[in-house]
């Protein structure tokens, strides 16, 4: 960011702190970042405008895990500016082997525990790594669509027969469970799942069958 130049006499009188907001925020606060910043003893304001060093409040703030990217710069009004966009939780990890945890689309591990959202529950055998790797995919996809945001509670791993990871989805609507396998080209499968819900589910109710299996590529498979 390309920013005016302040008098080097001149004190910060002002901070303007951006923090971008969106349906699953609320890690950080203004007291949170005000706080890590009196900590590090880099708080802006009162201090000459020519000893605050922009490029260190943003290493600071960057080592904070709910901070996905900051900016900062001087204006020549007096005022520092901190722009800072949070790391979005998209999925809450719950192993069987371990305590949970948030990821991100990224794969970002969030270890904070208590965080009130409404986000998909991923339970079962899966490694960390899968976590990260494949299921930060899936759980962006369900967050970022408002009907399987609203459809989708809970995500289950579990082993097949070739011991390879496979997927279950437990819905909010209907008794059935939704068999999606492996989890590559799982946006076709829930699209052609989508389909059979307009098509099928609306003309002989959600609560018909016991599961959905979408295992197998082009086809579902109903069972009673």
């Amino acid at each position: 960011m390309v920013a005016s130049t302040p008098s080097a006499e001149d004190k910060c009188t002002h901070i303007e702190l951006n923090i971008e907001q969106n349906l699953h925020s609320g890690f950080i606060t203004n007291e949170i970042i005000e706080r890590e910043l009196h900590k590090a003893n880099i708080y802006p304001k009162d201090r000459l405008m020519a000893d605050i060093r922009t490029r260190d409040i943003e290493k600071i703030l960057a080592k904070n895990e709910f901070v996905e990217s900051v900016e900062c710069y001087k204006t020549a009004n007096n005022t520092v500016i901190i722009n800072i966009k949070q790391r979005t939780p998209v999925l809450y990890v719950l192993p069987n082997n371990g305590k949970g945890y948030y990821i991100d689309k990224y794969g970002k591990v969030i270890t904070k525990t208590n965080y009130p959202v409404n986000l998909p529950v991923a339970t079962g055998i899966m490694s960390e790594k899968y976590a990260k790797r494949a299921l930060s995919k899936l759980g962006a996809y369900i967050v970022n669509d408002e009907f399987w945001n609203n459809q989708i509670e809970q995500i289950n791993v579990r082993a097949n027969a070739d011991n390879e990871y496979v997927i279950d989805l437990y819905p909010r609507v209907g008794n059935h469970v939704i068999h999606l396998g492996h989890i590559t080209n799982f946006e076709k499968k829930l699209h052609r799942l989508m389909v059979f819900y307009k098509q099928g589910l609306s003309e002989v109710g959600w609560n018909k069958y016991s599961a959905i299996d979408l295992t197998y590529e082009g086809q579902i498979i109903c069972r009673k």
